[in-house]
């Protein structure tokens, strides 16, 4: 499955009071999801595909960001062994720079985490230097490239490694970047 990453485009930053809710994704959540999905992606995910994704629960947690109550943004993850897979993250692109990709990103590492992954591992475009930049941020190293990955414009796939989550080195980070994140951030129940 395409990872999908962070696309690069710039808008509006959000407040500092800012208080995002990250919520398990779910069927009602699907069409601002496809709405984000069509603007950020040149070959967007179909419905049948995410409805296909969310029936896979057992080894899929896929998760939304809502700033009262609206999505701005969601991200998934595959598990697979001791491995996580980052499969999607998008944020629409007028709440690019409010954090919102930092926010998704740390949820799926805290979700990987609470399911025994040890690595997290993704594919993001080669041109795409600042969801590179995020993803390094979070310890993510590059491990090779994928090539014509991205058929749809014919890029390749850098692909990105972070290995040893389970260590109190990552979780180390991961609380730095989340207590830099201004605003709050509400998980919701069904999260944990």
């Amino acid at each position: 499955m395409a990872a999908r990453e962070l696309p690069d485009r710039n808008g509006p930053s959000g407040a500092p009071e800012l208080e995002v809710h990250l919520v398990p994704m779910r069927r009602r959540h699907l069409r601002s999801v496809l709405r984000i999905e069509a603007q950020v992606y040149p070959r967007p995910w179909s419905l049948s595909l995410f409805l296909s994704e969310l029936s896979l629960r057992t080894s899929r947690a896929y998760v939304v960001a809502r700033v009262d109550g609206v999505v701005v943004g969601y991200a998934g993850l595959m598990f697979s062994g001791d491995d996580g897979h980052v499969t999607t993250i998008a944020v629409d692109p007028m709440w690019h720079r409010a954090k919102i990709g930092t926010r998704l990103l740390a949820e799926l590492a805290r979700l990987a985490l609470d399911r025994g992954c040890r690595n997290l591992t993704l594919e993001v475009r080669v041109s795409n230097v600042g969801a590179q930049a995020l993803y390094e941020r979070f310890g993510f190293a590059p491990a090779g490239i994928r090539k014509n990955y991205y058929v749809e414009t014919n890029e390749d796939a850098l692909v990105m490694w972070n290995e040893h989550i389970d260590q109190p080195a990552f979780s180390a980070r991961l609380a730095s970047i989340e207590a830099e994140v201004p605003g709050t951030t509400v998980r919701s129940e069904g999260m944990e």
